[in-house]
């Protein structure tokens, strides 16, 4: 066993593919998978269940998972201390983000980042709250960003942006009366077809606090479909299909040019938190304290 099988199995892990892998390390894929192949023989493990359409870590590719990476994290630290000086010395900073801070939030983030430390490389990750909990868990990632707290330990959570949901209606004569007369009451929408976020994510998990501290009996709700894809959501509210509650900053635009209306969230302060979540067993690489810092310094964190 050595670091570069060990780098070549973490690649195919986080990439979930082997060519990917290939390109990444700048290898043939019949090096990568002669690789993995001889982890495989050496540990007497499979490491990958592979099919025709994806590449998962097994049970025991997930054990090693962790401690492979570890590895290839202090090899970094190394050649970060080593290396600093040297022109063409890049690093990979790995980034799992739920929906809202990922395309709202991350793109401003990563240009002042890029702008500041252009030899700089991001990974970015897109995926549900208690997913990027768990991969900052696992330390798959090196930060993440998410819109609730799960109370898992080793998880250190950083609030820098205050986020408000909305309910979002179709723009009819219907909602628009409702919206004038009753600007600060949604007990109406008990009676409406109710789209909701996929389970698992940060911002239903949130309606539902909000709505219950509105008043709003949970199980009397209609909800009729479960989606993930915030721009489906909103182009079936568009159509008539129901109503949602989203975030204000998805809704912006649909609100700004007429497509959609936005009731706030009675009883709902000024919203929910979204957090920069790191893993605090571990020592963040320069690379990555100096992305937090970036986000630090945008948005007014005190260190």
């Amino acid at each position: 066993m050595n670091l570069k099988q060990l780098e070549a199995f973490v690649q195919v892990a986080e990439g979930g593919s082997f060519s990917k892998a290939a390109k990444q390390l700048f290898l043939t894929q019949p090096t990568i998978s002669a690789h993995i192949s001889s982890l495989e023989k050496e540990l007497n493990a499979r490491l990958f269940v592979r099919n025709t359409k994806e590449v998962k870590l097994s049970d025991d590719g997930k054990d090693l998972y962790r401690y492979a990476r570890q590895m290839i994290d202090l090899q970094k630290k190394i050649e970060e201390r080593f290396e600093t000086g040297k022109e063409e010395s890049k690093h990979l900073i790995t980034i799992a983000a739920s929906t809202i801070p990922a395309q709202y939030l991350l793109p401003k983030i990563l240009m002042k980042f890029n702008e500041r430390y252009p030899k700089e490389q991001v990974k970015l990750l897109e995926t549900d709250s208690s997913q990027v909990v768990t991969q900052i868990i696992d330390h798959m990632v090196d930060v993440g960003f998410t819109g609730t707290i799960l109370e898992k330990k080793h998880c250190k959570y950083i609030p820098f942006y205050k986020d408000e949901l909305v309910v979002i209606t179709p723009n009819t004569e219907k909602y628009q009366k409702l919206l004038e007369d009753m600007p600060d009451d949604i007990s109406w929408i008990s009676g409406e077809h109710l789209i909701m976020r996929e389970e698992g994510s940060g911002t239903r998990k949130e309606a539902g606090k909000q709505l219950r501290a509105a008043g709003i009996n949970l199980d009397k709700l209609k909800i009729i479909a479960s989606i993930e894809n915030q721009e489906t959501i909103k182009k079936s509210v568009k159509q008539g299909m129901g109503i949602s509650v989203i975030s204000r900053l998805a809704a912006e635009d649909e609100v700004k040019y007429g497509d959609l209306l936005a009731f706030s969230i009675p009883k709902a302060d000024q919203g929910r938190d979204i957090n920069l979540v790191y893993n605090k067993n571990y020592q963040m690489s320069k690379s990555t304290e100096r992305f937090v810092k970036i986000v630090k310094e945008i948005y007014g964190i005190e260190e």
